[in-house]
Formats: C-alpha cells, sequence, structure tokens
C-alpha cells in the first residue's frame, strides 16, 4: 500500500521542478524586459532650472525633430541677441587705427583681439599709460544696429565703456553710459538680461541685481523662451516617438490674442514697472502679473520706437480693426525677414487687396521705395532714448528704429515720421 502510495506521487515531482523552471524563467524574462526597457530610456541633462522646477534643454534638443526650423531660427536676430564673445561674434574691427575710441582729450580706448580673448583697454594718453584691462566675455546684440559688451568679475557682470554701432561700422560709447566719463563697468542686472536670454539664474538677494550662476545661462533667446522650459517635453518625445501629438510644451495655437501679444511685450512694450524679479513670467501668463506698463498709450509722442512696438502696434487702426492680429501676424519668429519687402507686402496684402486699397502715392515715389508698404506705413523713426556717440568731437546719434505705429504718412523722398492721424 505504501509503495503504490510514493509511485503514485513520484509523477508529481517534475511536475514540481517544472513549474519552478517556468516560474523563475518568467521572472528573468520580466527583469530582462524591465531592465532594456530602462537602458534605452533616454533622459535629457537640464541646462538650467527656472523657479518653478522645470527645466530648459536648450534649443540644441530641439533640432532632432525640428531641423528645418533649428536651421532658419539659427539666423534670426533673436536668437543672435547674445552669445559668448569670440572673434565672429564681436562685429568690431580690431585693425590697426580702427580699433580705438577716443572718450575724451586724456582717455582713449583700444580695442584688442588676443589668443586669450578679447579685451578693452582704457589708456590715459596723456601720460601714455594703461588705466584698466577687462575682457570681454558676453556679446550683447546681434549687430544688426549694433552691440553692447559685459565682462564678469567673479560671478557678476558688467557692462564696459565702449560699444559697437552697426550703420558707421565704428566702436562708440555705449548706450547709457555718461558721455566723456569713464565708466568702471555698469552693474548688467537680471532685467537686462531677461530680454537678451532666454535663461540666467540670478543669485542675487530678490534675483535683481548682477550675480548670476555661469552654469545656467542660455544665450540668445531660443526656443524655449516662447515654448517654455522643454526637458519634460524633448524627453517624452525621445521615448514615444510615434506620439505625433506634442506633450509638455507651450503650442501658441492654444493661447488667447492677449497670452500671444504678453509673450512679446515683455520685451517690447517699454520701460516697465517690476513686480516680481526678472525670468519668472513664462508665455501663457499673464504679463501684469509680473510688471505693469509706465506709458500711456494715448500719448503717441511719448511712446518711443525704442522698445516700445506693442503700445505703438495697439495704437494702430489695422490692429483695432482685428480680433485676432498679434506680432506673429507679421512676424514669424522662426525665420529672418529682415530686409525681404516680398514677404511683408504679401502679409499686408492679406488684409488690404487691391480690390479693396488704392495706394494714390505718387508714382514716382512708390517705384523709389519699390512699392514697399512697410517704408511708408512704418518708417524708421529716431529713437528718444537711445543715443550713439561715435568720437570725442561728434554729436549724439540717435538710432533709428522701425514704428509699429502703422498710418499714413506725410510722402516724402526718404523716411519720414509725421502721421495723418
Amino acid at each position: 500500500m505504501s509503495q503504490n502510495k510514493f509511485r503514485n506521487r513520484f509523477p508529481s515531482i517534475p511536475i514540481f521542478f517544472l513549474l519552478i523552471f517556468i516560474l523563475s524563467l518568467g521572472i528573468y524574462l520580466y527583469f530582462r524586459t524591465s531592465l532594456l526597457s530602462k537602458s534605452n530610456y533616454q533622459e535629457i541633462k537640464p541646462l538650467a532650472t527656472h523657479s518653478n522646477g522645470q527645466n530648459y534643454v536648450g534649443s540644441e534638443a530641439c533640432k532632432e525633430c525640428h531641423a528645418d526650423i533649428y536651421k532658419t531660427h539659427l539666423e534670426t536676430t533673436h536668437y543672435q541677441s547674445s552669445s559668448l564673445a569670440g572673434p565672429t561674434s564681436v562685429k568690431g574691427s580690431f585693425k590697426e587705427g580702427k580699433n580705438l575710441y577716443r572718450l575724451n582729450d586724456s582717455i582713449q580706448f583700444k580695442m584688442l583681439l588676443e589668443d586669450s580673448g578679447i579685451y578693452q583697454e582704457a589708456w590715459n594718453t596723456n601720460a601714455q599709460e594703461k588705466i584698466s584691462r577687462s575682457k570681454i566675455d558676453v556679446v550683447i546684440g546681434s549687430g544688426t544696429k549694433g552691440q553692447s559688451y559685459l565682462s564678469w568679475d567673479d560671478d557678476k557682470l558688467y557692462q564696459l565703456q565702449v560699444s559697437y554701432f552697426n550703420p558707421t561700422d565704428s566702436w562708440t560709447n555705449s548706450p547709457g553710459i555718461p558721455m566723456e566719463l569713464m565708466e568702471q563697468g555698469r552693474p548688467a542686472n537680471a532685467k537686462c538680461l531677461e530680454c537678451h536670454t532666454t535663461f540666467a539664474k540670478n543669485t542675487a538677494l530678490y534675483g535683481m541685481g548682477n550675480s548670476y550662476d555661469k552654469s545656467q545661462i542660455i544665450y540668445g533667446i531660443d526656443c524655449e523662451r516662447c515654448h517654455g522650459p522643454s526637458r519634460k517635453h524633448v524627453t517624452f518625445h525621445k521615448n514615444n516617438p510615434e506620439m505625433s501629438e506634442a506633450r509638455f510644451v507651450v503650442s501658441h495655437d492654444t493661447l488667447s490674442q492677449l497670452q500671444r501679444l504678453d509673450a512679446c511685450a515683455l520685451c517690447h512694450s517699454g520701460v516697465r514697472m517690476d513686480i516680481q524679479p526678472a525670468f519668472l513670467f513664462l508665455t501663457g501668463d499673464k504679463l501684469t502679473d509680473y510688471s505693469l506698463p509706465d506709458s500711456n498709450v494715448k500719448d503717441l509722442k511719448e511712446v518711443d520706437v525704442h522698445g516700445n512696438q506693442y503700445d505703438l502696434l495697439r495704437a494702430s487702426k489695422c490692429f483695432k480693426e482685428t480680433e485676432r492680429m498679434d506680432c506673429t501676424s507679421c512676424h514669424n519668429p522662426h525665420k529672418s525677414e529682415r530686409g525681404n519687402v516680398l514677404s511683408f507686402n504679401k502679409k499686408c496684402m492679406e488684409c488690404h487687396s487691391m480690390n479693396s486699397v488704392f495706394c494714390n502715392v505718387d508714382s514716382s515715389l512708390s517705384n523709389q521705395k519699390n512699392t514697399n508698404c512697410i517704408a511708408c506705413h512704418m518708417p524708421l523713426v529716431p529713437s528718444k532714448s537711445m543715443f550713439m556717440q561715435i568720437g570725442q568731437d561728434s554729436l549724439k546719434v540717435p538710432v533709428k528704429v522701425r514704428t509699429h505705429l502703422i498710418d499714413i504718412y506725410a510722402q516724402s523722398s526718404s523716411e519720414t515720421t509725421d502721421a495723418k492721424m
């Protein structure tokens, strides 16, 4: 009887081991698949971190999926609005005789390109003594109109005395620095950098000074300035390439007119009164929660063309008569369109068709301006706040900026400022 019981139980022994084997194989395959999945997972290293915890990864991370947009955006003045200093990014001349700027009777600046970097030297010409020597570390401005230069002193950034002015292709006194007085370095505060970089981590008290974390600065106005910190977006789509719908990123198609305008007004609405520190505002936020306008749009004579395109546009009849118009109605932020008359004319004619609008300007003037809508209706206007002085004995020259007050102006053979209101 006991022998039969043993025989009945014996076949269950290999079945028991078989079950153990199958279970072990299942556990092995599960963990192997999990490890392979983790090894294929792509995590993007952040370049900087916003105060809300979101991470920036830089426009280079966008290139894989948006190669064409990435390539054309590199040519825009927005992207070129700041950069590290180098022989190609600094536009001024370093040739002997052309690398000088005379501030007054006793002080002259020399701009020097050396193996170790680019330098600004101040000399006392009477005593033939060097007063100071500062390295140019950061370039501010694309060079379309000019450039200013910043220098690091430990973790603090200062604007240097000498700038570059494109219209005369020469060195000049930096805007905002008193003429004929030598400046040891003007602090480059966060509000200045906010309009020339995508992000700069300010380490000063309340985020209002000129101290920065050098490792957390993203130069130029790049993709994430308009679409928000995008590490989560890039990471998700790298690991889910089959997903065509954009996730975890600001899409301008989903924004209201005011939100789209606020994204540009941050830097294009003139002087603003700060409520919160720089670099907190993100596209989609309400700008008046961060700063308030310091101008009255009803008094157009007080609105300067430099930096306040927003108020001038809002005062335009074109803007008032549409519910959807914003900056991107005419500007493509992904491409450099400067000087492309046909492109801008086409955008004008989308609303002002030849059947509904008759241009009664004198034909000779129309031909002279190459039928350029912008030259007549948005002329270049001298700024009231931005001046350049090329040399010691030269007059202050106002920088001309294209007005965004779209109007019918008194016609002349040159760009004019007289509007028929």
